[in-house]
């Protein structure tokens, strides 16, 4: 059975720092590669960051360039976001997504609230 589990979120202050994990299992985790999503109230879903499967290359949307850091262990199943200098603008549920070819697998999400 697959699944993405995500954990981490909360609500923060604006400035502040969140890390999110997301543990995967029931698939072969090392050869996907990994994204982050988000989706404020309102709002379609948008990518966030993607690390490629042996994780040396990762790339990022222009709004987080510079504060949110995507890494991931593959000997713990799990990818992260390090989010830093979060703003009131980053609120949103942030999803886990595991991609390859046309094998694609959701994580539940998890809420990020950034207050000011």
């Amino acid at each position: 059975q697959v699944q993405l589990v995500e954990s981490g979120g909360g609500l923060v202050q604006s400035g502040g720092s969140l890390r999110l994990s997301c543990e995967a299992s029931g698939f072969d985790f090392s050869i996907y590669a990994m994204n982050w999503f988000r989706q404020a109230p309102g709002s379609g879903r948008e990518f966030v960051a993607v690390i490629t499967s042996v994780g040396n290359t990762t790339n990022y949307a222009d709004p987080v360039k510079g504060r949110f850091t995507i890494s991931r262990d593959n000997a713990k199943n799990t990818v992260y976001l390090q989010m830093n200098s979060l703003k009131v603008e980053d609120t949103a549920v942030y999803y886990c997504n595991a991609r390859r070819r046309n094998s694609v697998f959701w994580g539940q999400g998890t809420q990020v609230v950034v207050s000011t």
